[in-house]
């Protein structure tokens, strides 16, 4: 018996998360722009039509903004977080088997639903999402994971799928994998899609019917995966629990340069909160810390990069000991006289904090201070991110190591002061 596999993927996620509070923007051009509203990041179909490609930087358009009244947003990541997690709660009411892929992809495992009509289970799939949380999706359907993906974006694309298309046992499926472009196979970057093209392998249906010898000579174990991929074959099992992080990095590049070592102190400072954070939510703790500096790597003039790895005396998730250890790695690589672009710290060697690791004396004090930060987590989870924090990460509103979200809309879900208003 061969497994099925489901791709639901979240058309235009971030464009769709603006449109679902804000219908007015519906059939109109929108992009979503990075951090510090620097290049689009997501596009409606009415943008793309317009040619505006991916990764555009924002003041390079602005003539196609003016002239088509392009609605701008910045990065809303506390909005699309919390669709996406209603997106996925909405899938697991079709089967208990969800591997959440992206934010805005999940595969699902319909093993146990073959004698339904798939295509009517994926259409099912398709209005319940959009109905409970206005999401659009799409739906490809097919015996693995790299046909499923090659489905849905068919079915994203074709007028005659519709969104929902199942590839399991079709006819038409050959036709399928000669129209998916080599570029566009899962698995294949551009490094792959170049050797391909090379050889004389422009599609999907090429290369499954591409020599094996050929394929494991470049590509190795995970070509051929590749390859028995295309031809039904599963490679790739569903991951339900995906394996535990090797690191953890928190950082940003500055709208301007900074100049003062106040200001990038304080920026370490609630990068390492936020990797703190992140560190508690996955249940981990840091071993080696590593924080680094950069300016603008195209200043010749001017350019210094550093970083300081830091072995930690004991495993720790406690953000007041990491912003310590952050800023004597800190004070260490900053150099005055410098204008400093980006900063940032990587937490390595985690381990679970179930495992705990301390000095002689110190178990009781390990204690506490996971209490101390399970309150910590508590109050803002309850009233709002940095409704507490670390007077280290500053205690003005206009700090110039912020992120620029100017066009940013309400987080509408996540805060109650700006929940949706209904006159």
């Amino acid at each position: 018996m061969f497994p099925t596999f489901a791709l639901v993927d979240c058309n235009n996620f971030y464009v769709s998360c603006e449109r679902v509070f804000n219908p007015t923007l519906t059939g109109k051009p929108v992009v979503v722009l990075s951090n510090n509203d620097g290049c689009v990041i997501a596009r409606s179909n009415e943008a793309k039509a317009l040619g505006i490609p991916m990764g555009a930087p924002v003041f390079k358009i602005q003539d196609v903004i003016k002239a088509h009244g392009v609605h701008v947003y910045s990065s809303n990541y506390a909005l699309y977080g919390d669709m996406s997690q209603r997106v996925m709660e909405a899938l697991s009411e079709f089967t208990p088997d969800v591997e959440v892929y992206s934010i805005d992809e999940a595969f699902l495992d319909l093993f146990g639903f073959k004698r339904c009509d798939l295509t009517d289970y994926g259409r099912s799939i398709w209005s319940t999402v959009r109905t409970w949380t206005g999401i659009p999706v799409s739906v490809g359907i097919a015996e693995t994971k790299t046909l499923a993906k090659i489905a849905n974006r068919i079915a994203k694309k074709s007028e005659k799928a519709d969104g929902v298309l199942d590839l399991t046992g079709s006819p038409y499926r050959d036709h399928a994998l000669a129209i998916t472009d080599v570029e566009d196979i899962w698995g294949v970057g551009r490094g792959y899609a170049t050797f391909l093209r090379g050889v004389g392998i422009n599609n999907a249906l090429e290369l499954r019917n591409a020599p094996e010898s050929l394929i494991k000579k470049k590509m190795g174990i995970s070509g051929l995966r590749l390859l028995q991929e295309l031809r039904g074959v599963s490679c790739y099992p569903l991951e339900q629990c995906p394996p535990p992080k090797k690191e953890i990095t928190v950082s940003r590049s500055f709208k301007h340069p900074l100049g003062g070592r106040a200001d990038v102190h304080e920026a370490v400072a609630a990068y390492t909160s936020r990797g703190a954070e992140k560190l508690r939510a996955a249940h981990l703790e840091a071993n080696i810390l590593v924080v680094f500096l950069m300016t603008n790597p195209y200043n010749r003039e001017s350019r210094y990069f550093n970083m300081k790895t830091i072995r930690l005396p004991f495993s720790t998730s406690d953000t007041s000991e990491l912003i310590k250890y952050a800023h004597s790695g800190l004070d260490e690589i900053y150099r005055d006289g410098y204008r400093y672009k980006k900063a940032g710290v990587t937490f390595r060697d985690l381990s679970s904090d179930s495992h705990i690791q301390t000095t002689l004396f110190g178990y009781k004090q390990k204690e506490n201070s996971k209490e101390i930060m399970r309150a910590f987590d508590s109050i803002n989870q309850r009233f709002g991110s940095n409704s507490v924090r670390y007077a280290a990460t500053g205690s003005t509103r206009n700090q110039k190591w912020k992120t620029v979200r100017q066009r940013c809309s309400p987080s509408y879900t996540t805060n109650w002061d700006q929940l949706p208003k209904v006159s």
